[in-house]
């Protein structure tokens, strides 16, 4: 078939949002060491074109809002021909680690978040 399978859409999602918070000043690893975790509660993901097992491609990912309980995160993958891929959604709910109820925005979220972004 020479195409990638859907589900690995969500992990390169999920690599690209890594990449991001850390380009961003924002460690996932201190922010769970800080006792807040941030799971995935919705994920919604349309596909125009399927990438090809050669194809070179970005990931853009970007914020609808600035967070106040959830971290809403939209993204494009595109190939360096500029070929939409796909565009998608994901929403992250922050949660205390002990006791898995929902908690405000980090401090060091919003800060890195107000610095960078105009919304």
């Amino acid at each position: 078939m020479g195409f990638v399978h859907h589900s690995n859409y969500l992990k390169y999602f999920e690599l690209a949002r890594l990449d991001w918070l850390n380009k961003l000043g924002i460690s996932y690893k201190k922010i769970e060491e800080n006792g807040v975790l941030l799971p995935v509660i919705y994920s919604e993901i349309k596909y125009l074109f399927p990438l090809k097992f050669d194809d070179i491609f970005f990931v853009k990912v970007g914020i609808e809002e600035l967070p106040v309980s959830r971290l809403k995160l939209n993204y494009e993958i595109k190939t360096y021909e500029n070929k939409k891929i796909c565009f998608g959604k994901v929403h992250l709910a922050f949660l205390n680690s002990k006791n898995n109820k929902p908690v405000g925005v980090p401090e060091v979220i919003n800060l890195a978040f107000q610095k960078n972004y105009d919304l």
